[in-house]
């Protein structure tokens, strides 16, 4: 077999392309989640008519959950008025195989919303059942391989943000998708979670009356932009996929006379966030055992990065001694028990992105002025919490 570059067919929607890896490969399965009203249907029919805009070929969207009025209403919303994007309603698989023979071999793209929705004539069980899933999913497979023909499933997920149905769909498929958002923003991050053609990226997107946006610079997106610093604040930089990111933690520390003080947390985990606190309540010697603590990202970010275990420690520190971080200055290393700043993958590219968006001191591991020759931006090593603490108030 040859090997070389896995020749690609681009959408034309830019972030959907990045987070496939450059775009759909030729018989590729590739199977987005969400949760309900998270823009995936949206999104999709985006993509739909994009791509029969651009290859003037059709493109078919099957439905199992709503009509085809339904859609086409959707579709004059968002402006997806191509010729070639051709719509069905049907949840019986053999009729959707049908819908594909018959405008094979010309179709570049199907779309089936969702996999739960459909089932097949042939096979007990109900439509969303495991049997009914895997059926659906492995013949829909079979004619993505067989034509050529790049599929696009939409799968539904439970209330923890898993696929729903078998553990087994997803490594069917080639690629998995994630849409993720808060339903109280209009932020939405695409990731994707496997990739068998590309590595693994993040996209955003805000959702809008008249469709999804595709959003060049996320970074702006998740700090705060102010004239002057504001106590209990930190600025650091996460990596999603292989794009880095700026983000903004958040920290409140508040007197209390309750017995047992609260601890909140959103946007990021709370398990680790309650060690962080133990940790920097030592290393910063606070008094936290009266005060509330909670902890944030703006612009609805969730960040799980270790690279921002320092500026969640720094915020806490900030906020409980109503000391203000310099809006210039950023933090990267994750934190240890022991209190030790630890190194964190691709710091080239995180002290890049905060010398792009015009930082000009950056707290970071030690051994990363020996990797990283930035002239733009002043690295300032600290190996421990204590010391972090003591860069943080020059």
């Amino acid at each position: 077999a040859k090997s070389g570059p896995v020749p690609r067919i681009t959408t034309g929607i830019g972030e959907f392309d990045r987070v496939l890896g450059g775009g759909l490969v030729a018989g590729q399965m590739c199977l987005l989640s969400g949760a309900p009203g998270s823009g995936k249907s949206t999104l999709v029919l985006a993509v739909a008519d994009s791509l029969a805009k651009r290859l003037k070929r059709p493109v078919l969207y099957i439905s199992g959950e709503e009509s085809v009025e339904q859609i086409a209403i959707r579709a004059e919303r968002i402006g997806a008025t191509s010729e070639h994007l051709l719509l069905a309603d049907d949840t019986e698989l053999g009729s959707a195989i049908g819908h594909i023979d018959q405008h094979s071999p010309d179709l570049a793209l199907v779309i089936v919303d969702s996999v739960q929705t459909m089932a097949s004539s042939e096979i007990e069980g109900r439509a969303g059942g495991v049997t009914q899933v895997m059926e659906v999913a492995q013949a829909l497979t079979r004619v993505a391989k067989t034509r050529n023909l790049p599929i696009i499933l939409i799968g539904q997920v439970t209330k923890d943000s898993n696929v729903a149905g078998p553990r087994a769909l997803e490594h069917i498929v080639d690629a998995t998708l994630s849409l993720e958002g808060d339903a109280h923003t209009s932020l939405r991050l695409l990731r994707s979670v496997k990739n068998r053609y590309g590595s693994l990226e993040v996209a955003a997107f805000e959702q809008t009356d008249t469709g999804m946006a595709e959003v060049l610079d996320p970074s702006m997106l998740f700090r705060g932009h102010r004239d002057t610093p504001v106590a209990g604040t930190c600025i650091t930089v996460t990596v999603e996929g292989n794009r880095a990111l700026t983000a903004e933690v958040q920290a409140l520390v508040a007197p209390t006379t309750n017995p047992n003080p609260r601890r909140g947390v959103s946007g990021l985990d709370s398990s680790r966030m309650a060690m962080l606190i133990a940790v920097t309540e030592r290393a910063a010697s606070l008094k936290l055992f009266d005060k509330d603590v909670f902890l944030a990202t703006i612009g609805g970010m969730r960040l799980s990065d270790p690279g921002s275990d320092l500026a969640v420690c720094l915020a806490v520190v900030s906020a409980s001694q109503e000391a203000p971080i310099a809006l210039d200055v950023a933090a990267i290393g994750e934190v240890t028990l022991s209190g030790d700043v630890r190194p964190v993958p691709h710091m080239t590219e995180r002290v890049s992105e905060a010398a792009r968006l015009g930082f000009t001191r950056l707290l970071v591991p030690v051994g990363t002025k020996a990797r990283i020759r930035d002239k733009a931006i002043e690295l300032v090593e600290v190996p421990t919490l204590t010391r972090a603490v003591s860069a943080m108030r020059r």
